[in-house]
């Protein structure tokens, strides 16, 4: 016998809730919080010095920002450079829930459409529309698609989604490692103007700057932003491909009428240890 347990069954019974705050967007406040923190660091050093504007140098900017980005869309289409743009915003204000809460609202969907049958979530669907591909698992389970076909056809779309973000956080792999490449191309342009005016010493200071804030710049954008935005967004691909298969599991699950007990048991197979679901006991 099959029975609703303690720990999950109060937010078991609350799809609706669930579902509202299912693509309510959150701030991600680790990627503020580092970026904030180590700006923050390095500004408040500055600011020990003499000044902050010794700091800022136009044409080392230039050179660093101008040749990051067109040295990276070299190895990329401006499609995929304008795609990671769009998906950086995601790093910081996204709407994916948590694995856990996740698989305690496809269990109550699971176990509504087995109670009720599966047309009685027709009324839901628009709740799930900022969700796509959410809303594509559990259309086609209610317009009645066998399990084994669902799993067929959005199997392939989970994997090529994986890909496309995969795709953004190469190009930011690749910026991190253009950015200070620049930096040291525009320390050579510094210095090689530096030594061509030596009889002038009034240009000496000018491309002193040059060659020195170039690295700076360089060492910052690849270290401080584009490395780590690279691997935030891995996490989150990573994280939304388990949300989908979670999708994608439990709507093949109500399109083969299986026992919501059955379905708890083929997503703890894929929920991370602390977020296994025992709503079903």
């Amino acid at each position: 016998m099959v029975t609703i347990g303690n720990t999950d069954r109060r937010s078991a019974r609350r799809p609706l809730d669930s579902a509202a705050r299912l693509s309510r967007p959150r701030v991600d406040a680790a990627t503020l919080i580092g970026l904030t923190g180590a700006f923050g660091l390095i500004a408040g050093t500055m600011l020990l010095g003499d000044s902050l504007g010794a700091f800022l140098n136009f044409p080392s900017l230039v050179i660093v920002f101008g040749g990051t980005f067109a040295v990276t869309t070299i190895c990329f289409s401006l499609d995929e450079i304008v795609r990671t743009q769009r998906v950086l915003v995601k790093t910081v204000f996204h709407s994916m829930p948590t694995p856990h809460d996740a698989a305690i609202l496809m269990l109550r969907l699971s176990e509504q459409a087995r109670q009720t049958g599966v047309l009685s979530l027709q009324g839901m669907l628009p709740r799930f529309k900022p969700t796509p591909f959410l809303h594509k698992c559990l259309s086609m389970a209610i317009d009645g698609t066998p399990g084994d076909e669902i799993d067929r056809l959005l199997r392939v779309e989970i994997d090529s989604t994986h890909g496309r973000h995969l795709k953004s956080a190469s190009v930011l792999r690749k910026a991190s490692e253009v950015a200070p490449a620049m930096g040291l191309i525009g320390t050579l342009v510094g210095l090689v103007q530096m030594l061509g005016h030596l009889s002038d010493p009034s240009s000496i200071g000018p491309s002193m700057a040059i060659a020195l804030l170039t690295t700076f710049y360089g060492a910052i954008l690849g270290s401080m932003v584009f490395s780590p935005l690279a691997a935030k967004l891995e996490r989150n691909a990573a994280e939304e491909a388990l949300l989908n298969r979670i999708y994608l599991m439990t709507s093949a699950a109500i399109g083969s009428r299986n026992h919501p007990g059955r379905l708890q048991l083929l997503l703890n197979t894929i929920l991370p240890p602390t977020d296994k679901v025992h709503v079903y006991e």
